[in-house]
């Protein structure tokens, strides 16, 4: 029983010995693999900052400049790793590593499929022209304004000040209406008068209406106005003219404002907003007999 304990313990001893001998020979190669891993992190941030900074020119949103410059720090980082596998031989464990790296990214890539179409995604919608921060925007049934895009969604603030977090791969799929791509938004507004009113007083008093209440309406030829037709109780028409916003909000504002002004301006001439009226006829007079 002694005899096993101290052939235990001699092996012990030995195969200490045996790393301690291994790790002076190696010592230098552990101080050049300590000095390349800190030159790896101060070099990654410099590249990133850089990264960054050439970004800065580009037309990317700035959450997506971010992103990239990340990646580019990570992936330096990374092949900082693989040198230090070089310099302590461990070519066969720098093997493993990729053999390894390789099933399982197959493997990820299988399992996050709409992950990474929304990243891909992300990446084409950061390089369209027309589409960025501050963007009034229609897309898959939400409008809002674009507050961030990234890697995974697009985020854009509604009306009512509720975000919509959707995601890139079907903000890229489906139609976008930009309401921002120019300087101007076109307000639509629908009403409708009386069958006794004149319908060209009418025409006049709702342009000239118009013109007095919005500074960017600057001639009555900028306002359009159209009768669209005979409705059951009204004659409707349609006035259309431009305000200097993209936002939707500020267009309900101004068509607000514009049915104010219109009211009063009906209410101070005399002229009729019809409400549904329904008329019915009897053919006989209707006899009422006492019991």
């Amino acid at each position: 029983m002694n005899l096993k304990i101290g052939e235990a313990w001699k092996k012990m001893i030995d195969r200490i010995e045996g790393w301690v001998d291994q790790l002076i020979i190696n010592l230098p190669n552990i101080i050049i693999a300590i000095m390349v891993f800190i030159m790896a992190i101060i070099l990654s941030k410099y590249i990133s900052k850089l990264t960054l900074k050439l970004l800065g020119k580009s037309k990317l949103q700035p959450s997506m400049r971010q992103v990239i410059s990340r990646l580019v720090s990570v992936f330096v980082i990374l092949l900082g790793l693989f040198l230090i596998l070089g310099i302590l031989d461990l070519s066969k464990t720098l093997n493993t590593i990729l053999t390894g790296a390789g099933v399982a990214g197959l493997a990820v890539g299988l399992a996050l499929q709409g992950a990474l179409a929304n990243t891909y995604s992300g990446i084409v919608l950061s390089y369209i022209k027309h589409l960025k921060f501050g963007d009034w925007i229609q897309t898959n049934n939400y409008s809002g304004e674009i507050v961030d895009i990234d890697l995974r969604s697009v985020t854009i603030k509604e009306i009512d000040n509720n975000l919509v977090y959707i995601p890139n791969k079907l903000v890229l799929e489906n139609p976008i209406k930009n309401f921002s791509s120019t300087a101007q938004s076109r307000v639509i507004l629908e009403c409708g008068v009386g069958y006794s009113s004149d319908l060209e007083f009418v025409r006049e008093l709702v342009i000239k209406t118009i013109v007095e209440n919005f500074e960017a309406v600057e001639t009555t030829n900028e306002v359009i106005f159209l009768y669209t037709g005979f409705g059951d109780s009204s004659i409707n028409f349609q006035t259309r003219f431009w305000i200097n916003s993209t936002s939707g909000l500020e267009v309900l504002k101004a068509k607000t404002n514009a049915i104010i002004a219109i009211k009063k301006a009906f209410d101070a001439n005399d002229i009729n907003i019809p409400f549904p009226i329904r008329t019915l006829d009897f053919p006989k007079p209707i006899e009422i007999t006492a019991e």
